[in-house]
């Protein structure tokens, strides 16, 4: 497939560009985007393909486009600038912030607990529909009454969409104008550092620039698909009693990420899940976490923490939810064995599909890759892997 890639590379990373045009090559792709920082400079800044096959209509240097769980990690971003500004510490009680959160036995849960997956509240029991979803009071009041699957700190599971909403209401607490998470990552996040990434895409923004989602994700199409997931996580989803199931269920168009083109999912803020913006904004975002954070003016402390791992739950790493081994920590994933994307320093969260963001502080890298044609591979998607560890071998040269 000859598909006409666009874009800037600095000397030195031409095999990140060499990987990407691969990937068109090998048939894998629709249209996609790949960007690397290393601190505040941009080395690789790459797109190509269509981002509405439909139409014909090319991705373009403007071009944005929805990347699922990468949401995760800038969201989380927004959370770690929220703890530099000596908002909240990550080993406070949430009830310090949030007395409502300590219904249901939750009033021992730390910040730490809850944004490393380990406080048990991956499900939502309370009945939710989109028009839910859009009221933030509404939501604060299901999560705050959810009682824990688990003891908190004794295991972990992937808080697959409700840790975006607790980490909202988080900042919603401790901020002095009480703004909702999209808006407090837009005001202190994306315009200091110049970048277009939203959650909850604003009605001002030109859908057309929007990439058209191309996936014919359903349940029964997973058994074909057992060679890329977990077999025991497909088993999990295809049971609905399970914690898997129960996770990605309420609402249940929110574990449909076709849906995800749709107008009422675009302008709803999920924090965990419907982050929309060019990649190039990945990767300069979490490049300045990377480097230091002199243009957020981030506290040492702060990075600091973002690059050690998270005390592992007594039970060890096996993720109940996801059912294999992950690791986690302050909204973040870390490396583990079967996803190595960096050093022990490594802090990012890949995405529904196959998109990855993150930052390595130890080469001082920020990463962004995402596409339109969503695959099944949950971490190790060929495509972003290739790419990444073009990357990294440019880092290192």
């Amino acid at each position: 497939m000859s598909v006409h890639v666009q874009g800037d590379v600095d000397d030195g990373w031409g095999a990140v560009a060499d990987a990407f045009r691969a990937n068109f090559e090998s048939g894998e792709e629709v249209g996609a985007a790949c960007a690397v920082y290393v601190g505040d400079r941009k080395v690789v800044d790459v797109w190509g393909g269509l981002r509405d096959p439909k139409r014909g209509l090319p991705w373009e240097e403007d071009t944005l486009v929805t990347v699922f769980s990468t949401t995760k990690g800038m969201s989380s971003l927004a959370v770690a600038l929220a703890h530099s500004r000596g908002l909240f510490e990550y080993d406070d009680l949430v009830v310090e912030h949030w007395p409502e959160f300590g219904q249901a036995g939750k009033d021992h849960i730390t910040i730490r607990q809850l944004l490393s997956h380990q406080a048990g509240l991956p499900a939502i029991d309370e009945p939710l529909d989109l028009d839910a979803l859009a009221d933030p009071e509404a939501v604060a009041a299901a999560i705050a009454a959810q009682e824990p699957a688990w003891e908190p700190g004794v295991r972990h599971g992937y808080h697959g969409l409700s840790l975006g909403f607790y980490e909202s209401e988080l900042i919603r607490r401790v901020d002095p104008k009480s703004r909702t998470l999209g808006q407090y990552f837009n005001d202190e996040v994306a315009l200091p550092l110049d970048v277009e990434f939203y959650i909850g895409v604003p009605a001002q923004v030109d859908r057309r620039r929007i990439a058209q989602i191309q996936a014919d994700w359903y349940r029964l199409r997973m058994l074909f698909n057992l060679a890329k997931l977990p077999r025991a996580f497909v088993a999990g989803f295809l049971n609905p009693r399970s914690i898997t199931a129960r996770t990605y269920a309420n609402p249940k168009v929110l574990g449909k990420p076709a849906r995800y083109n749709d107008e009422a999912m675009r302008r709803i803020e999920l924090p965990a899940a419907n982050g929309t913006g060019e990649v190039r904004a990945i990767a300069k975002a979490y490049g300045e976490f990377a480097c230091g954070g002199s243009v957020l003016d981030l506290d040492d402390r702060t990075l600091a923490s973002l690059r050690r791992a998270a005390p592992d739950p007594t039970e060890g790493l096996y993720d109940v939810v996801q059912r294999e081994s992950t690791r986690f920590s302050l909204g973040f994933c870390k490396p583990w064995p079967s996803f190595d994307f960096g050093s022990d320093q490594a802090f990012g969260t890949p995405g529904a599909g196959g998109s990855l963001g993150f930052a390595d502080p130890e080469t001082g890298l920020g990463f962004g890759y995402a596409m339109n044609r969503l695959d099944y591979y949950p971490t190790e998607d060929p495509r972003q892997v290739r790419l990444r560890e073009a990357a990294h071998r440019c880092a290192a040269a």
